[in-house]
């Protein structure tokens, strides 16, 4: 079997218990190595072997993956966060079910929870914001015209940005042309939830100069909008006047 495997955000403690309990028992972990934290990798056992599929192609990864399965090993194959965003899974999946190679997927904790930990925030404020927009910056791989970033920015919604605190001048530039202005509150949180995880805040029209400052150009997001001020509406959750299935509101 092939399990792919979200390591969390980075923190060794922020791998579900799932996730762990499989990369105990493998006998064979791929793990992306540009971007997990090597410190769970002391979870695997002796004999273990392990390979960094940040020097391998899809082709070579496929390959391992294959040959220990035809030995009736167990494989992990171990992303970053969770898989389900910017781990390149699809491929893997669909190359595996071509040639009968059963797999399963283990959830993990994405960075941009992390992140919103570590800002102390919440991206959903009532009377702020009650979308969030996952997304990159187009660069050495494009993204679809109808995703680019000002046709997101022009919502004005909370953004999280991957894959982008390489290209922050651009990015703010392209950020201003939407909803925000040079004042919405913006902060790069980098390798959030590592040992060396900064949290630079700044106006939006200041991101770049702030990034260039402080030395940061990847592993770190991008996060932009309102919830990181102050200003929001309480929950009618929770207002004592608002009734739900569970209380009757009171007048």
């Amino acid at each position: 079997m092939v399990h792919f495997v979200g390591a969390g955000p980075g923190a060794p403690d922020l791998i579900t218990r799932r996730g762990a309990a499989l990369l105990e028992g493998a006998d064979v972990v791929i793990y992306a190595g540009s971007l997990v934290n090597p410190a769970l990798l002391g979870l695997c056992r002796e004999g273990c072997r392990i390979y960094d599929s940040a020097r391998m192609t899809l082709e070579e990864v496929l390959e391992v993956m294959a040959a220990s399965w035809e030995k009736g090993e167990d494989v992990v194959r171990l992303h970053t966060g969770d898989p389900c965003l910017y781990g390149a899974v699809r491929e893997q999946m669909d190359a595996l079910r071509e040639r009968g190679i059963p797999f399963d997927l283990t959830a993990g904790v994405s960075s941009f929870c992390a992140a919103a930990g570590a800002v102390e925030g919440e991206y959903t404020l009532p009377g702020v914001s009650q979308s969030v927009i996952i997304t990159r910056m187009a660069g050495r791989t494009p993204v679809p015209e109808r995703e680019s970033i000002p046709a997101l920015a022009a919502h004005g919604a909370t953004m999280v940005i991957f894959l982008s605190a390489g290209m922050l001048e651009e990015l703010q530039a392209q950020l201003l042309q939407g909803a925000y202005t040079p004042q919405t509150p913006a902060a790069l949180v980098y390798k959030a939830s590592w040992p060396e995880e900064k949290v630079l805040r700044c106006p939006l029209g200041e991101l770049a100069e702030t990034g260039k400052k402080h030395g940061i150009r990847k592993t770190a997001l991008v996060l932009v909008g309102d919830f990181l001020a102050g200003d929001y509406r309480r929950s009618k959750l929770y207002d004592p006047a608002f009734t739900t299935g569970y209380r009757e509101g009171r007048q």
